[in-house]
């Protein structure tokens, strides 16, 4: 498709690189004060901040995502990252349930854990996730369950979304139709697909995709209607925009559990600028970022395929 002109125009700004603003995580207590365990990334200097709530993938740790979070935040953001289980069945519903009560708590509650005169701009969050709470963001902005919520999205990112096990079996509730433009979302999304996440591996006697075709950044984005972008990344898998270190049993189960590429930071960067771009743009009326992408040359990866539905 052809791009608007301001496409041409250089940003200053190096999306991939860390930003301007330092940034301090802090960890809420588990206890009734939250809905669930959070990690939230903000900015230190004092301002008003659009927020962006990250949902975890299957059976990984919301500590797992701080070097990406840490990336966000540091060009101006709020990240909210919950802790949604610890264990769960193939049945997403309670994580949905979960996010839809995290959102519902900024309002009142995300303030009193923001350093002194950082204010977060709750007209402004954006929703995303990762593998499986990449299917949870869709189902909780498509209100597959048809929860209450307090605000408004404005933005739906989903980062290599998962929606099942392979293409005949999606886990509950299905939230993938098979029917192009599908999704009635009322918001813009930006979908980002790893290049080796189709490609099974062998870990502990298992064998299998991380992210099967049929169920995949493909299909999420094929019923998504405009506006909407698309990038999959070539030679990098579907966790490689983790912590460079995952500790525990479960961190060095993600070293084997899927395909990955030589490096996790390269990905990781991408990731972290492509969102960021998404929310210049989508919150923030600034496209330039975004548009200028395929053409970057400040990328760190080499994208198989692009698409623009602006």
């Amino acid at each position: 498709m052809a791009l608007p002109s301001f496409v041409l125009i250089r940003s200053k700004t190096d999306i991939f690189a860390t930003g301007d603003h330092k940034t301090h995580p802090v960890i809420t207590p588990d206890n009734t004060d939250t809905p669930k365990p959070l990690l939230i990334f903000s900015p230190q200097e004092a301002g008003e901040y659009p927020v962006i709530v990250l949902l975890h993938g299957f059976l990984l740790y919301n500590t797992f995502y701080s070097q990406l979070s840490h990336h966000i935040a540091s060009h101006g953001y709020i990240l909210v990252a919950p802790q949604l289980y610890l264990w769960t069945g193939l049945d997403a519903t309670n994580e949905i349930e979960d996010a839809a009560k995290i959102t519902n708590w900024l309002q009142e509650g995300l303030q009193k854990y923001l350093p002194y005169q950082v204010n977060a701009d709750l007209t402004n969050v954006a929703l995303a996730g990762h593998s499986r709470g990449g299917k949870v963001a869709f189902a909780l902005a498509l209100n597959a369950l048809d929860a209450k919520i307090n605000l408004k999205f404005s933005a739906l990112i989903g980062i290599d979304p998962v929606d099942g096990l392979n293409g005949g079996i999606q886990t509950t509730p299905k939230v993938l139709t098979n029917i192009p433009n599908s999704f009635n979302l009322k918001m813009p999304v930006m979908v980002i697909g790893s290049g080796l996440g189709e490609v099974g591996t062998i870990c502990m006697g298992t064998f299998g995709a991380c992210a099967p075709k049929g169920v995949n950044h493909e299909e999420f984005y094929n019923e998504c209607r405009k506006p909407a972008c698309y990038f999959v990344v070539k030679d990098y898998g579907h966790l490689d925009m983790l912590d460079d270190e995952t500790k525990g049993i479960r961190g060095k189960f993600t070293y084997c559990m899927c395909k990955d590429g030589e490096a996790r930071e390269p990905m990781r960067k991408f990731v972290g600028g492509a969102v960021v771009a998404c929310l210049k743009a989508y919150l923030g009326g600034d496209y330039s970022y975004l548009t200028s992408i395929k053409d970057n040359e400040d990328s760190p990866v080499v994208l198989q395929d692009v698409d623009y539905r602006l």
